[in-house]
């Protein structure tokens, strides 16, 4: 069994027309659009082997997230999605019947989405971290791999069988916009999935330049903020995380592993190997800010149903920093943060919107601390005269947040960016700094992401541009095409040329003996900035004929001009 929790602001459905060949029955009453509010919805889907101790699994993990989020309306809602090995259609409406039942005994206002319909459905998923957590389920079973005495079994295996298995997951195109980034992203050689390293892409080549090229981009502004890059471990002892809180609220999300006796976890966020490198030597309010930015590969586990390219992913990116500081600092670093967010999102031409969340019911730490830091943050925001609204209620436990919301060409909203005040985790730490009267005192956190997920940013910003990259950031920059084969000795004398003078420029060759429309149409579909054509008039005037990505083709363009341009172009 795999099941979905996500805590929402609410959720309407409506059953529209069968999805197996025979549905339960409806009244005219559960045809109707329904809508629940402050909920706890339950995607849920049943699999081959389920049985009444999955279900008791199932009911024990929603009855303490509902506790954790404190709702008591329930929507168990059938989701074929998150698996492919489902029951048979009656099991599983017999086995949801049973988990419906065990529900109500604890939350009586517990309702279910029709089964074995095709739905319709809206909702709104809160923004904490609890909002979404996804589990699975398995009822316990011998393990295959020992025998009667406990000895382990030897394994055989056929290597060519293994490797048909392994082989590269294939799209299915039929439901996905052109301009869809896995499109893209096959069409452009940029990446590829396989079922060996699920909801984990594969960066080809010119996939890697991009990824690189976003994370230079980010360092380069950091270092211009004064921000010093660090490094965590990715396997760490769990104490670290049950420090942090996250062994509590956030275990059955990550991949965890032991070595000699001692469990570790593989990290979902950087944030306690932080903690620890603040900690690592003693602090004066001299050094403060201290800002620490950290590219960190962070796992976390999600149900391959909710997997999608690499906008939903296992393995994360996180253009992550902590800013250390006072009370007094928290205003001028909350600036300094929303004007780097303004620099990013402006260069790839996002339109964004802010969200600030205030205090929840269920916080820690002192209601004056609450109340200073909520204001500082408004300050912060009126300051930067970018339009924002307030989710109240909405804030993590642990301090006030701002997320960033950007709108991409196809007027999509997407949250990449978060700005996070934390008051506790210093706390929990026993972080210090000496202060101006001596004394020790507890600094505050920010902690702070613009990219988010550097995939993810990357999906969303393929199907923003449609793969039109700017010069500096595609991974195809030039290209130059021989008119004939007898201008291929002239082609790649100026591609030499052009590598002297701009060492740092993608550019390729096609010398094929081939026409020039079709080496043309072929660098055109490959969305290649500039295409340069060299034939015999322009090896005798000593020009080139070029061709912007989009644009008609000018004539008679001097190299050195080319030259200057491009240079300027990547600057």
């Amino acid at each position: 069994m795999k099941i979905l929790q996500l805590h929402c602001d609410y959720i309407k459905f409506k059953a529209l027309k069968k999805a197996v060949k025979d549905p339960e029955e409806l009244s005219e009453a559960d045809k109707k659009e329904k809508e629940v509010k402050e909920c706890l919805v339950i995607l849920t889907s049943i699999e081959e082997g389920d049985n009444h101790e999955t279900i008791a699994q199932l009911v024990q993990a929603v009855q303490k997230h509902a506790k954790e989020v404190k709702t008591e309306n329930i929507v168990l809602y059938p989701y074929a999605h998150l698996s492919s090995h489902l029951a048979k259609p009656q099991v599983a409406l017999e086995m949801l019947r049973s988990a419906e039942a065990h529900l109500k005994k604890i939350f009586p206002k517990t309702i279910r989405a029709p089964f074995g319909y095709y739905k319709e459905f809206e909702f709104k998923c809160k923004g904490h971290p609890l909002a979404e957590l996804a589990k699975e389920f398995h009822a316990d079973k011998d393990s295959k791999a020992q025998s009667a005495g406990g000895k382990l079994v030897e394994e055989s295996y056929d290597p060519s069988k293994l490797l048909r298995e392994i082989s590269r997951t294939k799209l299915d195109t039929s439901k996905l916009r052109d301009n869809d980034h896995r499109i893209l992203g096959q069409r452009l050689d940029l990446f590829s999935f396989n079922e060996v390293a699920p909801g984990q892409p594969f960066l080809h080549d010119s996939g890697y330049f991009i990824y690189n090229r976003l994370i230079e981009f980010v360092r380069s502004l950091q270092n211009r903020f004064g921000y010093k890059e660090v490094s965590t471990p990715q396997i760490v002892g769990n104490q670290l995380f049950k420090v942090s809180g996250h062994w509590d609220h956030y275990r059955e999300n990550m991949f965890l592993t032991s070595y000699e006796d001692r469990d570790f976890g593989i990290k979902p966020m950087s944030c306690p190997g932080g903690m620890l490198i603040y900690k690592a030597s003693p602090k004066s309010y001299k050094e403060l800010p201290l800002r620490l930015a950290e590219f960190g590969v962070v796992y976390r586990k999600e149900l391959s149903g909710v997997i999608a390219g690499l906008l939903r992913v296992i393995k994360i990116t996180q253009d992550d920093a902590h800013i250390f500081c006072t009370k007094e600092q928290i205003g001028d670093e909350m600036t300094k943060v929303l004007e780097l967010v303004k620099i990013i999102y402006s260069t790839f031409g996002f339109d964004y919107s802010l969200e600030l969340s205030t205090r929840p019911e269920k916080f820690m730490g002192d209601i004056k601390d609450w109340n200073y830091a909520e204001k500082v943050l408004e300050e912060a925001l009126n300051k930067s005269k970018i339009k924002y609204h307030v989710n109240k209620g909405d804030g993590a436990f642990y301090g006030p947040k701002i997320d960033i919301h950007i709108k991409d060409s196809l007027g999509r909203n997407w949250q990449c960016a978060t700005i996070q005040l934390d008051m506790q985790t210093p706390k929990r730490f026993e972080l210090t700094y000496i202060g101006e009267d001596g004394k020790e005192h507890t600094p505050f956190v920010i902690h702070r992401a613009i990219l988010g997920s550097v995939e993810r940013f990357i999906g969303v910003l393929l199907e923003h541009l449609n793969g039109n990259l700017p010069l500096w950031l595609s991974p195809r920059q030039v290209r130059v095409v021989s008119f004939t084969d007898r201008n291929n000795k002239a082609t790649e004398k100026f591609v030499e040329q052009l590598k002297k003078e701009i060492p740092e420029l993608r550019i390729d060759t096609d010398t094929r003996s081939d026409t020039v429309q079709s080496k043309i149409r072929d660098a055109e579909l490959l969305k290649i900035n500039y295409i340069i054509v060299i034939g015999d008039k322009e090896e005798k005037t000593k020009t080139i004929a070029v061709r912007p990505r989009g644009g008609k083709p000018k004539f008679g363009i001097k190299i050195n001009k080319l030259i200057n341009d491009l240079k300027e172009e990547l600057q």
